[in-house]
């Protein structure tokens, strides 16, 4: 048998460089996303052989711009996520002319990483609905007390949305106490229209923390979380997913900007520690993202990966409202779900759980 390919990850950036000097800068991107030493200083010839990352295609892009892949060695990096990402693009990331397009792992280390969750298909049959897209909302502002977020809560369930989630900074001590009362106000709604609207609490904190605020969530009867993988570190989000196969995980995309990691990259990784649902800034929000980008961000999130790793639905937010769902599913297609959080919430009080529902109707009626 032949032996097996090491370098089979593969990891594309994009490089601002003279066509003259590329070459020169591919090498040095590989030898820092490996070896962080000189070439000449690695005397022992299994570290040349197996450790030491291989530059493959440089395509030019036009205006000084260009793709270059690298060939990295998974004895680097192992079924770590966090690691992975160092290897991809830790060092490289310090430096303004790289920006991390994209990477592809080896499909054989698939099998350490948590992606067998409830995926699309898992996320349609807790809402009942197996053909329309699905509805999310978000709670906040952050401060509100738990009885207020729960009040929010139960006016939204009436309103008939499948996913109620925190708002990704509300991440106060008053984890317990809002999660009960938050399901109890989705519980309360549940009895009087009969459907259940799922909460999903945000989990901050270090990894113990996180770890115990999912044991809460479970004795509240819930099942499903939201984390932020960059907040959170990859790696713990890869451990809470790998613990718990039978939570929807929500992946928030917050600090996601703060390195050029491009958007569909940033989705891949979520997807490796277990995300169920990849949120995003739709286009023409109050965030930078244009269509082309949140295009490659749904086809990231949906794409088939081998040994049965599950897919994860893309929900585009930021902004977002009900006059834009018919846009929106034009564009995305009903294996989404929509997010809205501000343009509802600014309604009176009273008039709350009417708008949600206004919502509701309007994805459903895109939806026949």
């Amino acid at each position: 048998m032949p032996a097996p390919d090491l370098h089979a990850t593969l990891a594309v950036y994009r490089v601002r460089s003279d066509a003259g000097a590329i070459e020169a800068r591919a090498q040095a991107i590989a030898i820092e996303q490996s070896i962080e030493a000189p070439l000449e200083a690695v005397r022992d010839e299994a570290v040349r052989r197996d450790i030491v990352a291989r530059v493959g295609a440089i395509r030019d892009l036009g205006g000084g711009s260009f793709e270059v892949e690298i060939r990295l060695s998974h004895l680097t990096f192992g079924a770590d996520a966090g690691q992975l990402l160092n290897m991809l693009y830790g060092n490289s990331s310090l430096q303004q002319d790289v920006e991390l397009l994209d990477f592809r792992l080896d499909p054989e280390l698939l099998g350490g990483f948590p992606g067998r969750g409830q995926g699309i298909a898992g996320l349609r049959a807790r809402a009942g609905a197996p053909n329309r897209a699905l509805t999310c909302v978000a709670i906040k502002p952050q401060g509100l007390p738990s009885a207020g977020l729960a009040t929010l809560v139960e006016r939204f369930a009436l309103g008939g949305v499948d996913f109620i989630k925190d708002d990704h900074g509300i991440a106060d001590g008053a984890f317990d106490e809002r999660v009960r009362a938050c399901a109890q106000a989705a519980q309360r709604a549940a009895d009087a229209t009969g459907r259940l609207s799922h909460y999903v609490p945000n989990l901050s904190g270090n990894f113990v923390a996180m770890r115990e605020q999912i044991a809460r969530l479970r004795e509240a009867g819930l099942g499903a979380a939201m984390v932020a993988p960059m907040i959170a570190g990859l790696s713990n989000a890869q451990a809470l997913g790998a613990e718990n196969p039978d939570i929807a995980f929500f992946a928030h995309p917050t600090m996601g900007g703060a390195a050029r990691i491009a958007p569909p990259a940033l989705m891949r990784l979520f997807r490796l520690v277990g995300a169920d649902v990849g949120i995003f800034p739709n286009y023409g929000g109050r965030f930078g993202y244009c269509q082309e980008t949140c295009r490659a961000v749904a086809a990231t999130l949906r794409e088939p990966w081998p040994g049965g790793f599950s897919d994860a639905m893309p929900a585009p937010a930021g902004g977002m409202t009900t006059a834009r769902v018919a846009e929106m599913l034009a564009f995305y297609g009903r294996d989404t779900m929509l997010l809205i959080g501000g343009a509802l919430l600014v309604a009176p009080p009273e008039r709350l759980t009417a708008e949600t529902a206004a919502f509701v109707r309007a994805v459903a009626e895109e939806g026949r």
